[in-house]
């Protein structure tokens, strides 16, 4: 333990996010760990530099957050788009060290585009997501000053980031250092990301004012356009053309949609600012006075603070409010709160605002109970044994939203154990042997082959006496590494469940009330070819508005599948009531 002056506990920054902490006035317990056994468990198990990944997910807890974000993100993003830019005009220097002793001089600026020749990386990352990619054979790379000097930080063998850095991007630095040094550089790394990004955000000294949050041009035609729908839709209903449901269904769809494309909008808007020098506005699509770093978007595009939502309320427009009931408004909130609220408008937003409070209060412990009873059901499943001979196990594939991949086949098997070999359809050469870990290299390298559905084992399988084997578990997410024998794997589970279940009770509280629906897809494309088999559909033959044959179903619970060649089912999706059907 390290002795402190004061009365007060000093915590370092980054383990705030795993303790839940912030500085408002919390209060922690202290504990003394006084037989041996008791100091080697704290040391070797619950040291917050032996818990850097989250046994949940994988993901860093010790990861950066706000001031650090900030300050990373400021010195590590540009104004301009490199490819908008050419070259030659473009200052030109013969290494890092020239290029920070220019900066140093007050030559360049922290986000000015320079050319450089780096040494001493071989690998480059050009997307905060994206993936590895070789340097440029000549080292010359088209960064900023920032972007080097952020470098300095990082260990031996590590890429160059060449992109702008966030929240996720650090999460990415840290599990890059994990992999491509060791832990102590990882923690290494973590202490210096604190610094230069402390360092950073006060050297930027960044604030925003009213004007920071700058209103879209195209609000008003935005607006005008929804209005006049509005209008038809009413003129529709006044006629007896659609019913009191439809209408108030349509009119909801046309304000969420309105509020979509103003979104987008106001997020280019915030991005591409321009001012002149007396710090008025200047047109963005002219061209015209210089780019702005516009702090309110700094702030929420780096993962700091604020998110698009909040910023739609501050900028754009405040949108549809919901009642206490749950059910929402149907006169939207144009105004947003640098314009001011009209007074009926004010009136409407208080009733989310109160119920945001509300919510707050009483489903917090609704959380916490259900965290309970999941700990209570899943207590005793713990690793007894390594392997317990189970052939059997669950199909994952990879699952999608309309016709986008939403969770991709590699994050479904990786660190899960294949029951068979999995094979390269083509050449037939072993990619996984049966009963070996799936690492993240070879999930990859299933998708890309072309697998689309693997066979992997499960604690749901597994033939165990009591909870389950190693192999049926699979990885420990917090090392990377098959999980150990003894570990208490049923309460580690319920816990991942209930802890984000806290977090998601304060949603409401941060967004105010605000109404939101969904925007459903209108299609289902299949994923395989095959022979259409209509079940359960009670559907009668009738024309359609154009006066085409079709049928038009009767039951709630139709469904239309695809079998292939010998009848077995490939896939299959829900036929809605009162849908069509062409032949």
């Amino acid at each position: 333990p390290v002795l402190v002056e004061g009365n007060a506990i000093k915590l370092h920054p980054l383990v705030c996010g795993g303790f839940n902490a912030d500085f408002d006035g919390d209060q922690m317990a202290v504990h003394l760990p006084l037989s041996i056994e008791a100091q080697a468990e704290a040391h070797v198990l619950m040291l917050s530099t032996n818990n850097v990944f989250s046994p949940a997910n994988g993901s860093p807890i010790i990861n950066a957050s706000q001031d650090i974000v900030m300050g990373v993100y400021f010195i590590t993003t540009t104004l301009l788009d490199p490819k908008a830019v050419d070259e030659k005009d473009i200052p030109r220097f013969k290494d890092r060290h020239e290029a920070i002793l220019a900066f140093d001089s007050k030559k360049i600026g922290i986000h000015d585009l320079i050319s450089v020749r780096l040494t001493g990386f071989d690998k480059l990352v050009s997307k905060e997501r994206g993936p590895i990619e070789a340097m440029p054979e000549n080292g010359r790379l088209i960064t900023t000053v920032g972007r080097i000097m952020f470098s300095e930080i990082l260990g031996d063998g590590m890429p160059f980031y060449n992109c702008a850095i966030g929240k996720k991007g650090c999460a990415r630095v840290i599990d890059d250092t994990y992999e491509y040094c060791d832990r102590a550089a990882t923690i290494n790394l973590l202490d210096d990301l604190k610094s230069i990004g402390f360092k950073n955000a006060t050297l930027a000294g960044l604030s925003f004012g009213i004007t920071d949050l700058r209103i879209p041009e195209e609000k008003v035609a935005l607006l005008d356009e929804a209005q006049k729908k509005v209008n038809r839709v009413e003129k529709n209903f006044d006629r007896g053309i659609i019913t009191e449901r439809e209408r108030y269904n349509q009119l909801l769809d046309i304000w969420s949609h309105c509020r979509e494309e103003l979104t987008v909008v106001l997020i280019e808007t915030l991005k591409n600012d321009r001012r002149h020098d007396d710090g008025s506005y200047a047109s963005i699509t002219e061209k015209e006075g210089n780019a702005f770093l516009n702090p309110v978007y700094l702030m929420s595009d780096s993962g700091a603070r604020g998110n698009v939502s909040q910023m739609q309320q501050l900028a754009g427009m405040r949108g549809l409010m919901a009642k206490p009931s749950g059910e929402i408004i149907e006169t939207p909130i144009r105004a947003n709160f640098r314009e001011g609220l009209h007074i009926l408008e004010y009136f409407s937003s208080t009733h989310g605002a109160r119920k945001g409070l509300a919510d707050t209060a009483l489903k917090t412990a609704d959380s916490g109970y259900l965290t309970r009873k999941l700990c209570d059901v899943a207590q005793s499943i713990i690793v007894s044994e390594h392997d317990c001979g189970s052939r059997r196990g669950i199909m994952k594939r990879a699952i999608y939203k309309g016709e986008q991949i939403d969770v991709p086949l590699s994050d479904q098997i990786f660190g899960r154990v294949a029951v068979n070999p999995v094979l390269d359809p083509k050449s037939g050469e072993k990619i996984v042997e049966a009963n070996e870990m799936i690492s993240d290299e070879a999930a990859k390298n299933i998708e890309e082959i072309g697998i689309d559905a693997v066979l992997v084992r499960s604690p749901l399988t597994s033939e165990s006496p009591t909870g389950c084997s190693v192999l049926d578990y699979g990885m420990d997410m917090s090392t990377g590494k098959l999980v150990e024998e003894g570990m208490a794997v049923g309460i580690i589970g319920a816990q991942s469940i209930g802890e984000p279940g806290t977090q998601l009770t304060m949603r409401t509280f941060h967004s105010g009330g605000i109404g939101t629906r969904a925007v459903v897809d209108t299609e289902y494309r299949a994923l395989n070819n095959g022979t259409v088999e209509i079940r359960d559909c009670n559907e009668v033959a009738v024309k359609d508005e154009d006066g085409n044959d079709c049928f038009v179903t009767l039951k709630r619970n139709g469904e239309l599948a695809i079998l292939d060649p010998d009848g077995k089912e490939l896939e299959k999706t829900k036929i809605p009531y009162g849908g069509f059907i062409y032949c």
